[in-house]
């Protein structure tokens, strides 16, 4: 009989495959031919599922913006920071491609303040981005797990409140909580910094 997957069943998956698609993209970066083909087919299995479940009254429009978001990551691949999670930066580029559309479309409605703000972040100079990718990474890596899972699931990758609960085995009001204290936490580590 099948159990239910605990939290930490889930987490290691999620490593697992971050661990790998990582791999695969930089053994491509590399020049290898054939672990880059395998790892744009599975990011786009990746982006595919990530889109479907995010436009649901456009799902017509799925596989333009997977091949769109994949030509982006191949066009992008060499501003790719290593020491970095590869599925932040995938999802970053698959939400900037998701906004794009949305405007396209006239559909002022699907896009709010904190997506417009996100706007103007990727805007800036790739270096301003790397370096603030890697300055936020510092300051997440000081938040406990309850704080810290919730914020880059649900405001680096993108997932939904139901789908982080599901990734971290928490509660729904549980990931809230923690995304709304960790984001305290977060503005009170920076207004800290010298």
């Amino acid at each position: 009989m099948e159990h239910e997957p605990t939290r930490s069943d889930m987490l290691l998956r999620m490593q697992q495959g971050e661990e790998r698609l990582r791999s695969l993209l930089l053994q491509g970066l590399a020049g290898d031919a054939k672990a880059y083909q395998v790892c744009l087919t599975d990011m786009g299995a990746h982006l595919r599922a990530f889109f479907k479940r995010r436009l649901t009254s456009l799902p017509h429009e799925v596989e333009d913006l997977v091949q769109e978001t994949l030509l982006a990551l191949h066009n992008q691949r060499h501003t790719y920071q290593r020491e970095q999670p590869l599925t932040a930066w995938v999802h970053a580029i698959a939400r900037y491609k998701m906004i794009d559309l949305f405007r396209s479309r006239g559909r002022r409605d699907a896009l709010n303040d904190p997506l417009d703000d996100e706007m103007q972040l990727f805007a800036a100079s790739q270096t301003e981005a790397c370096d603030a990718r890697r300055d936020l990474g510092r300051l997440l890596e000081q938040l406990p797990d309850h704080q810290r899972l919730p914020i880059i699931h649900m405001k680096l990758e993108g997932l939904s409140v139901i789908e982080t609960a599901r990734a971290t085995g928490m509660s729904e009001s549980a990931v809230k909580v923690g995304v709304h204290r960790g984001l305290k936490a977060l503005a009170a580590l920076v207004g800290a910094s010298p």
